[in-house]
């Protein structure tokens, strides 16, 4: 059969949404389905363009900014997405018509388009809900429950109602759902983050000795984004800043490099490099090389999450030492699989606690690091969840 992806970016970026799109196309595709990806593209020309991309049909629609954007103008952009993806992709929906459409959030503004898509080919609609908004921003203090807020919740209300069947991210997540009064109202079941189990392009740059670390045991820490807490990071590095076999290793690019370059400098860090982002291939390339692969959640946080870098951890064999936000299944998950260490955020001494072991003793590394391959291959694979996915689906070509 023939399945839209709808999402907000794709590659080449090199956002974790991105590459789990590709890898969920990939896998459509690899089991015999026609694809074809809906992303939004700023750097554009024409209003839209089709291009066959890894054996996927990849159509890109020129919108405004919004990955890297401020708040403002990415709002304002946001908003506007499936207006300017109808208008844009109308003749080309009408010519292709698909037997599912596969939509991905955040963003909250693709409801209307799905809608519509739906009532032009008589198809069903999944919903892969991450990173539940407008919620997650309110209890990070970054948005107020004022009229703006109303409006975000009529969008999130919009999305669920054009999905026939809503994936959440973690067990935990169902809990929101009743929580807001919506139990019962949604089909609605725990569909884990995936990447390809195999065939990823690695590209090794001898980064150990390129950065000076031959010595070291490396934490790696992935991406900078709000939602992390950077100090908490700060914190640990600073409480081992005299253990000298130790360096942490921070690559990306976001808001929040400015501040966590100036904290770097108030105390004095010599014990943690921060590293420009660098090509999917490359990135993994550096994981393949390093120790362990941190986790940091905002403390504030109540409703699950899953990040996207735990994939790639466990993709390159290494454990996970993460600092969550208390009650996430995260930690269940991760410990019963004896994938990593998990402690909750502000709990700075057991943090350190777990680094210190991990560091100390080379083949409990090894030895986490295989059950999180093992654990990515049983339940994060993209074959895993495009299985799940067409479970639910029963209209065929």
């Amino acid at each position: 059969m023939r399945i839209l992806l709808i999402a907000d970016c794709y590659l080449p970026i090199e956002k974790s949404v991105a590459v789990m799109m590709h890898d969920l196309a990939i896998e459509f595709h690899r089991q015999g389905h026609e694809v074809i990806v809906a992303v939004p593209d700023h750097t554009l020309a024409a209003p839209s363009e089709a291009a066959v991309e890894d054996g996927v049909t990849v159509l890109r629609i020129r919108t405004g900014r919004i990955k890297g954007a401020n708040k403002i103008t990415r709002a304002i952009n946001e908003v506007r997405l499936s207006s300017v993806f109808w208008k844009a992709g109308k003749r080309f929906f009408r010519a292709n018509h698909c037997n599912l459409i596969v939509f991905y959030s955040p963003t909250i503004f693709f409801g209307r388009l799905v809608k519509r898509l739906k009532k032009l080919w008589n198809c069903k609609a999944y919903l892969i809900l991450r990173d539940i908004f407008p919620e997650n921003f309110v209890e990070l203090a970054l948005l107020k429950k004022r009229l703006i807020y109303w409006y975000f919740k009529r969008k999130e209300r919009q999305q669920y109602v054009a999905a026939d069947i809503i994936g959440v991210e973690l067990p935990r997540n169902l809990q929101y759902f009743s929580e807001q009064g919506f139990e019962g109202k949604y089909r609605l079941e725990v569909l884990y983050n995936w990447t390809s189990v195999n065939g990823k392009s690695v590209v090794l740059q001898n980064d150990r000795e390129r950065l000076g670390l031959q010595d070291k045991v490396v934490f790696f820490f992935g991406g900078t984004a709000v939602a992390s807490e950077i100090d908490n990071i700060v914190r640990l590095v600073g409480n081992l800043r005299e253990q000298p076999n130790i360096h942490f290793l921070l690559v990306g690019d976001c808001s929040e490099v400015p501040y966590l370059k100036a904290k770097i400098r108030e105390n004095n860090l010599s014990n943690i490099s921060l590293h420009s982002p660098v090509p999917q291939d490359h990135y993994l390339g550096m994981l393949s090389e390093f120790d362990v692969g941190l986790v940091s959640l905002d403390r504030r946080k109540k409703i699950d999450c899953f990040p996207g870098k735990i994939l790639n951890y466990m993709y390159s064999s290494i454990p996970v030492l993460a600092s969550i936000n208390p009650n996430n299944s995260l930690k269940h998950i991760l410990e019963k699989a004896g994938a990593g260490f998990v402690c909750v955020n502000g709990d700075d001494d057991q943090f350190c606690v777990y680094a210190l072991r991990l560091a100390e003793d080379a083949r409990l590394r090894k030895q986490m690091g295989q059950n999180a391959r093992k654990l990515l291959e049983k339940s994060f694979s993209a074959t895993r969840a495009v299985s799940q996915i067409l479970s639910h689906i029963h209209i065929y070509e």
